[in-house]
């Protein structure tokens, strides 16, 4: 008998206009840093725009951090290459300050000292603002500036017919792509193993108490877990501990959404203790356990394309899942944007196979410890020899279970090949085998060696990464075409924020309410 997965790849086969018709994009995070990898203290530079309005080009938690997004695009070759062009771009218009290629950030100032985004004067750029200065107050600075890739994944409201069951093209949209999600959740530390490539940093990150002794000294300024793939996603980068009481509901996007806005309006005491405001002005949006929906960390979310004043939560909930945003993704230290086209192509095919096949739904209430300890253990000590996961309540080898899960994302590498035409795909597959192989061909393992080989220190060795990089970015080339296209929105977003500035006619106190009541 013919399984459900199979039936399912069956019928993609015979549509091969589904398969042509998912979308990818890339949000890329990176800090600007001056000649000798200090974090830059400048503004963010006017030639890139207003990082409020810039669609492509805007900044995250701090001043410093650029983020760098492409559109949704129809290949994974294109992807890249549009994320080296705004990567070009930046390099072609501020020179004198390289990206840090690197999740683990650079040498950082203390931490009163590290910049909070700044968006303008306008009421929709200070409740950026705000927001982020509550992140400082609630989690501190210096874990705001890890850096990563967020990888956005869709397929065309049609696949849903074939994939997903539900009486509305919306309800089979969102059963299919939380099943996707649970699915993603079950193996993404397999991300972790063959991506993760932040396994040490330097001592100036350490300056929260505690971390120091939980790391391994391997030179003065350079600290790691031996058998780490990711220091990002793991307990010591981004995360919080304040949130580990929220468990939100996996199933199915109602529950979810309800368990968000339960977060979003529910006080909490430690943020009490904090208060809204100090000296007269605003340092948080509000005592809540969430301030917002974009504060809840995690490795998945799903997304719906908000207009400014929307709240996620509330268009989720009557618009929908639009994409997936996947949020675990290192930087990579050896590509100039961060993530090469054979990482795309593989993380096409593994979120494919995740959409397809059969996922279960989690227990009660809706989440699996399970997953989230598999992950959690393979971020701190991944290349482990002999490491052992949990899989539904018996232990499993690492290294049996990656192996058998490339088995399973082998047919989505084969379809997606067989849409584009060529092989590509099922080299990027080949490509983990030999990390599942050889664990020292993992990212985790080749920055640990490059650092011990060339007795250099983390900041040092990434630094010389980064200005190579950025000193071949500049060479490159931008097409005419490109290059105006990316002036001219310089000059829009500038345009806009004006005129976004110009037009508020209520106060920000007012606008704040407004914001609020806009959850649902």
């Amino acid at each position: 008998m013919m399984s459900l997965a199979s039936d399912r790849r069956t019928q993609l086969a015979a549509h091969p206009e589904l398969l042509a018709g998912i979308r990818r994009g890339i949000e890329k995070e990176g800090l600007r840093v001056d000649a000798t990898g200090q974090l830059a203290m400048t503004p963010h530079p006017v030639a890139l725009g207003s990082a409020l309005t810039n669609a492509h080009i805007t900044t995250d938690y701090s001043e410093s951090l650029l983020e760098l997004i492409t559109s949704p695009i129809a290949s994974a070759q294109a992807l890249i290459t549009d994320l080296t062009d705004t990567h070009t771009y930046v390099a072609h218009r501020n020179p004198a300050e390289a990206i840090w290629n690197q999740s683990m950030p650079a040498h950082l100032p203390n931490e009163a000292d590290i910049p909070v985004a700044w968006y303008g004067t306008s009421n929709t750029g200070m409740l950026k603002h705000v927001y982020r200065v509550g992140l400082a107050w609630r989690y501190g600075k210096v874990m705001q500036c890890i850096a990563g890739v967020h990888y956005n994944f869709s397929l065309p409201e049609s696949a849903w017919d074939v994939l997903a069951d539900g009486s509305t093209a919306q309800e089979r949209r969102n059963t299919g792509y939380m099943a996707l999600i649970r699915n993603f959740m079950r193996h993404s530390w397999l991300l972790m193993y063959l991506f993760g490539a932040s396994p040490a940093v330097s001592r100036s990150f350490l300056q929260k108490a505690g971390f120091e002794a939980q790391l391994t000294k391997l030179s003065p300024d350079t600290y790691c877990l031996p058998w780490a793939t990711s220091l990002r996603m793991s307990d010591l980068g981004y995360k919080n501990p304040n949130q580990s009481e929220l468990r939100l509901c996996y199933n199915d996007l109602d529950t979810f959404t309800a368990r968000i806005y339960k977060a979003c309006t529910t006080s909490s005491p430690a943020y009490e203790a904090i208060g809204t405001h100090r000296n007269g002005e605003r340092i948080q949006l509000n005592t809540n356990t969430l301030q917002i929906e974009n504060e809840y960390y995690s490795s998945i979310r799903p997304k719906q394309t908000a207009g400014r004043c929307e709240r996620p939560n509330t268009i989720l909930h009557e618009r929908g899942i639009q994409y997936i945003e996947a949020r675990c993704m290192d930087i990579d230290p050896w590509a100039p944007a961060g993530i090469t086209v054979e990482t795309a192509r593989f993380l096409d095919a593994f979120l494919l196979c995740c959409a397809v096949e059969d996922s279960p739904m989690f227990p009660a209430p809706g989440n699996c410890a399970e997953s989230q300890e598999n992950f959690a253990l393979v971020a701190r000590e991944g290349r482990r020899p002999g490491l052992e996961l949990m899989r539904n309540g018996e232990p499993i080898a690492l290294k049996e279970w990656a192996a058998r899960a490339l088995e399973h994302i082998a047919p989505y590498a084969q379809l997606l090949d067989e849409t584009t035409g060529d092989t590509q795909h099922g080299a990027a597959l080949a490509a983990q085998m030999t990390k599942v192989n050889q664990p020292e061909a993992t990212p985790s393992a080749r920055l640990l060696a490059a650092l011990r080989e060339e007795k250099q220190e983390f900041h040092d060795w990434t630094l010389k990464q980064s200005q190579a990089h950025w000193t071949a970015l500049q060479a490159r080339e931008l097409s005419v075409q490109a290059e105006a296209a990316f002036d001219q929105a310089v000059r829009d977003s500038i345009a806009e924020q004006t005129q976004l500035e110009a037009s508020d006619t209520i106060s920000f106190e007012d606008y704040v309410a407004r914001f609020h009541a806009a959850l649902r």
